[in-house]
């Protein structure tokens, strides 16, 4: 039994949920300055012989790579988090993804090392794959065990906290270097912001050093509870909670990569928009993503979680035919403007999805199945994302990628009701058998 008073146990959950924040944080500014660059740079610096569309694919199709090493990121790193305990994963996890993005600032391109270049480029950035695939699972359970249960929704929340902060941070370096030349941006300029992430890692270390093992665990391994392997003991009782927290996590993965990536590239290649005006936007969309988050957590504490996670999935779906409307009429405002809508109903689902996907594993193998839910889906559908859309712009249309866009809310939808369900005559089954047990 604890013997820790009310208030050390307060410290306890404000460190897990800080470590995790930042940590979380760094790792999706490490991400997300990748997806620009893939959009603003890489088919210039390391397929500089394609054509312009042909460079613009095979940037994005290398973008994917980090998502198709997720799941692989997640089976592994879930099994150390579930066999040795959450901390010392996710320290791994951060010193792997801001090497890997470091050196990335230092690779040369392919007119000085030829096609040494964008195979170097793909190792390193199956390295971020492998790391967030990791790491964002862990930092969702390490701060959401360590919380009270009233508190679960709002320290997930503070989880995800950690994609806008990270958005800001990556599109405020790119605004910087943006302002640079061509020549200088595409030699040296975009280089900038991978460097600083070995700054950023170094602070991050420090914070997640000093946060206490997950309270889970330990009771976990104190009854002896942890399993062999995680992950054949995920697939063998609750298969279906996997699969259904894929499909639940598909919105808030894509639209991410959709809007940082795809639609970035769109509005500055095609559509002719200048780049710093639709970073600006972006930016405007994470910082509202940011303040909005911690308040629909506590709506949720009084409304449910999943009411307002359909609720703001439901208003994504209304809102897609003006977006696509404003996107297509180039003024900066109508884009702010619909973009903000739509911005409101997705991190509205998205502020509660990290306590929604805990909630569906229990405890000893809690890491590995949040983390292959969210590592499947990202490889299947997040990192695919501004892929496809390119794909779809090119051989359809702006409608055709508004159709998908379309196809993506509706599978989140469905996913998030599904597993609600599941989690819900799960525990009623449990209430059940407890009696009899005793």
């Amino acid at each position: 039994m604890s013997t820790a008073t009310p208030a050390d146990q307060k410290r306890r959950q404000n460190r897990a949920t800080a470590g995790a924040f930042v940590g979380t944080a760094i790792e999706w500014y490490d991400f997300f300055i990748f997806g620009t660059a893939a959009a603003l740079v890489f088919g210039k610096v390391f397929f500089p012989d394609a054509t312009p569309a042909v460079g613009i694919l095979a940037s994005f199709a290398t973008f994917w790579v980090g998502f198709l090493a997720r799941p692989l990121g997640g089976a592994f790193f879930g099994h150390l988090g579930d066999k040795f305990g959450r901390k010392n994963t996710l320290v791994a996890t951060l010193f792997l993804m801001g090497t890997a993005t470091t050196l990335i600032g230092v690779l040369p391109g392919y007119a000085t090392i030829g096609v040494a270049a964008p195979v170097l480029l793909v190792i390193l950035r199956a390295c971020q794959g492998l790391a967030v695939g990791g790491e964002w699972a862990g930092a969702a359970l390490m701060a959401t065990e360590s919380a009270s249960a009233k508190k679960k929704g709002l320290a997930g929340a503070w989880v995800q906290q950690g994609s806008p902060a990270g958005s800001i941070l990556a599109t405020l370096m790119f605004l910087v270097v943006g302002g640079l030349p061509d020549d200088a941006f595409l030699s040296w300029g975009w280089r900038i912001p991978f460097l600083f992430s070995a700054v950023l890692v170094l602070v991050g270390l420090l914070i997640r050093l000093k946060v206490e093992e997950s309270q889970d665990f330990m009771e976990a391994k104190a009854q002896q509870e942890v399993v062999k392997v995680p992950i054949v003991e995920v697939f063998r009782k609750a298969p279906a909670f996997v699969w259904l927290g894929v499909a639940a996590s598909v919105l808030g993965i894509a639209v991410a990569f959709f809007n940082n990536t795809f639609l970035l590239s769109w509005t500055t290649s095609e559509l002719g928009m200048p780049r710093q005006t639709v970073l600006n936007v972006l930016l405007i969309m994470a910082v509202l993503q940011f303040i909005w988050q911690p308040l629909a957590a506590l709506l949720a504490e009084r409304i449910g979680a999943v009411r307002v996670m359909i609720g703001g999935l439901v208003l994504n779906l209304l809102v897609i035919v003006p977006m696509f409307l404003a996107i297509m009429s180039t003024n900066a405002v109508l884009i702010a403007v619909v973009l903000g809508v739509a911005t409101l109903g997705g991190t509205a689902y998205y502020a509660m999805l990290a306590s929604f996907l805990t909630s569906a594993f229990p405890a000893n193998v809690r890491y590995t199945g949040v983390a292959l839910a969210n590592g499947l889906c990202a490889s299947l559908i997040g990192g695919s994302t501004p892929l496809i859309a390119q794909f779809v712009l090119t051989s359809v249309g702006p409608w055709g990628v508004a159709a998908f866009y379309a196809v993506i809310a509706v599978v989140t939808v469905g996913g998030v009701w599904g597993l609600h369900r599941r989690i819900v005559r799960r525990d009623t089954e449990a209430a059940v058998l407890e009696p009899a047990a005793r």
